[in-house]
């Protein structure tokens, strides 16, 4: 239910996050995604001009929260003594978690994302490498520094394997539901402390 209280790019912007990821973007046409947040195609036109750039909103409305999150919550590492890969790990992980259990449409989003991924929409993971690939790089440097036994190769590799680990944990396709009795906040918690420790380890590895 969109909150009639939006502007209304706001509105347009989370009917089709929403209609997108129930139908994927080829399936959803901007008739629809007008009909669900009570505007004319006029309106989707003078703000977004075409669906691809709605598109693009979408994802840039979310991912610049999220990379805002990520680099101060990296920053904050990086002025730590002695940084320790479990918190770099950690400051990457705990934002896009807190993104996945967001009410206010995180969790449409994060459905989003994952099926840019798996429909293999390279103009999409294009734009979202141009835009917002920068601070896996951040991350990257700073996990080189602490594993100097890694090639700049496996160290990719490796990051690109978490990436998507990542991407399929925040989507809540495992088997590991929350338990009843345990609050989001606690689910999100445990799920970040096995990822690190799941993560760290594989970047270890030999």
């Amino acid at each position: 239910m969109i909150n009639p209280h939006f502007s209304t790019k706001e509105r347009i912007l989370s009917a089709a996050e929403d209609l997108f990821a129930k139908s994927g973007f080829a399936g959803a046409s901007l008739r629809q995604v007008t009909s669900a947040a009570n505007v004319n195609l006029a309106a989707v036109n003078y703000h977004f001009g075409s669906k691809e750039n709605l598109i693009n909103e979408l994802f840039k409305r979310r991912l610049d929260e999220l990379t805002a999150s990520r680099t101060a919550a990296l920053d904050k590492v990086r002025g730590t003594r002695q940084p320790t890969l479990e918190a770099v790990l950690e400051a990457f992980v705990q934002p896009a978690l807190s993104l996945a259990s967001d009410r206010g449409g995180g969790s449409s989003f994060v459905r989003l994302l994952a099926r840019a991924f798996a429909e293999h929409d390279q103009r999409l993971r294009r734009f979202v490498s141009d835009n917002y690939g920068h601070v896996l790089k951040e991350f990257a440097k700073v996990i080189a520094h602490l594993l100097p036994h890694l090639s700049k190769d496996a160290l990719y590799w490796r990051l690109d394997f978490v990436s998507g680990a990542l991407t399929y944990a925040m989507s809540d396709f495992g088997m590991i539901k929350k338990p009843a009795g345990i609050s989001d906040e606690q689910h999100r918690r445990t799920a970040a402390e096995h990822f690190v420790r799941f993560a760290a380890a594989g970047l270890r590895a030999p």
